[in-house]
C-alpha cells in the first residue's frame, strides 16, 4: 500500500495514541492532534472515522510485517528452508513487536480478537497474497494457499500459547516440527523439492 506522507503521519499517530491510551479510549481528536492535521483532513483521508482508520493501520502493519518477512525469505535453498525461515522469522517478529506487547498488556481482548476470530481472516488473506507466490515453485496455488493458512494459524497459536515441546522461534525446533508434521502433509503435492 503506497501512502502519501499525511496518511503515513496519521497512521503513525494512531499507532502511537493506541499505545498511549488504548484503542477504546483514543479519539479522532487525539489522533488528529498527534498527527498535526485537522479532524476534517483525517475524515477526508479516512471516511468512516476511527474504524476505517484502525482497519487501514492493521492492513499497513500486516503489509510491513510481510515485506520484512519477504526480505528474510530471500535466498532460501529449498522448500523446507523456506518454511523454516518463514515460521522462525514470523515467530521472532511477533515476540519482538513492542507495539503488540503494549497492546496485549493494555487491551488483551481487543488484540486477541485481531489475532484470532475477528482479524484472522485478514491475516490469512494478506499472508496468502505475500507468501503464496513464494511457494508457487513448489506447490500448486490452491495447496500454497492451504499451506499459508496452516502456517499462519500455527505461528499465531504458538505465539499466543507457547509450548514447552515446540519453539517455532528456534530453527532446530521449527525444523523438527516442519519435518514431522508439515512436509508429510504437503509431500504428495510437491512439484519440486
Amino acid at each position: 500500500m503506497s501512502l502519501d506522507p499525511t496518511e503515513r503521519r496519521i497512521l503513525d499517530a494512531a499507532k502511537s495514541c493506541c499505545e498511549r491510551w488504548g484503542v477504546a479510549k483514543v479519539t479522532i481528536e487525539d489522533i488528529a492532534n498527534a498527527a498535526g492535521v485537522s479532524r476534517a483532513t483525517l475524515y477526508r483521508m479516512f471516511p468512516g472515522g476511527k474504524e476505517v482508520l484502525f482497519e487501514a493501520l492493521r492492513v499497513r502493519e500486516l503489509e510491513d510485517f510481510f515485506n520484512r518477512l519477504g526480505v528474510h525469505l530471500e535466498g532460501a535453498t529449498d522448500f523446507e528452508d523456506l518454511l523454516v525461515r518463514c515460521v522462525v522469522h514470523s515467530t521472532l517478529e511477533l515476540r519482538g513487536d513492542q507495539h503488540l506487547s503494549l497492546m496485549l498488556a493494555g487491551e488483551p481482548g481487543e488484540v486477541l480478537g485481531q489475532l484470532t476470530v475477528e482479524g484472522l481472516p485478514r491475516i490469512i488473506r494478506v499472508a496468502t497474497v505475500f507468501l503464496a507466490p513464494l511457494v508457487d515453485g513448489y506447490l500448486p496455488r490452491a495447496e500454497a494457499a492451504r499451506l499459508v493458512e496452516l502456517l499462519s494459524r500455527l505461528v499465531i497459536s504458538y505465539f499466543l500459547a507457547p509450548s514447552e515441546q515446540v519453539d517455532l522461534g528456534d530453527p532446530d525446533s521449527a525444523t523438527a516440527f516442519i519435518e514431522a508434521f508439515i512436509l508429510p502433509a504437503f509431500q504428495p503435492s510437491l512439484t519440486r523439492s
